[in-house]
């Protein structure tokens, strides 16, 4: 029985699980959404929320905790800089898990993870240079 027992398990070791978790806090930190799986999702919203409880605190012992967890001084300083001030005022419930729906390949539920009053990062796509273009026309056609 799973009594008490607080996180889910995700099918990995306990360092595994770790090192997956700060990813997808660090990655959400950077891009401020992403899409993944509905457990990932929540348990990534539960160390994000955590995250940004230590970043409104701002000290330094705050920062090498934050740090410790993560492993990624940049992200670690976009959430002390950007996001804890948008948060200040706010007593919790900084983000939000969105059903998708479920994933063609396996039927996993997919989710998107968000920050709530954040607009996500626009990423611009790379534009192919016209040597890329005409091999991938020459590609195409024979």
């Amino acid at each position: 029985m799973r009594h008490r027992k607080a996180n889910r398990k995700l099918g990995r070791t306990g360092a595994h699980r770790q090192a997956l978790l700060s990813s997808l806090v660090c990655n959400f930190i950077q891009q401020r959404r992403i899409r993944t799986t509905v457990a990932k999702a929540k348990e990534a919203r539960r160390l994000a929320e955590k995250m940004v409880t230590l970043a409104k605190r701002g000290t330094l012992a705050a920062r090498r905790a934050a740090i410790a967890t993560l492993r990624d001084k940049r992200r670690v300083g976009e959430l002390f800089s950007v996001i804890a001030p948008v948060f200040r005022d706010r007593a919790g419930g900084y983000t939000r898990v969105v059903r998708l729906g479920r994933r063609r390949s396996d039927g996993a539920e997919l989710a998107l993870l968000e920050w709530v009053g954040l607009a996500p990062v626009v990423r611009e796509r790379k534009k192919k240079k016209p040597a890329e273009k005409a091999a991938d026309k020459a590609a195409a056609e024979g």
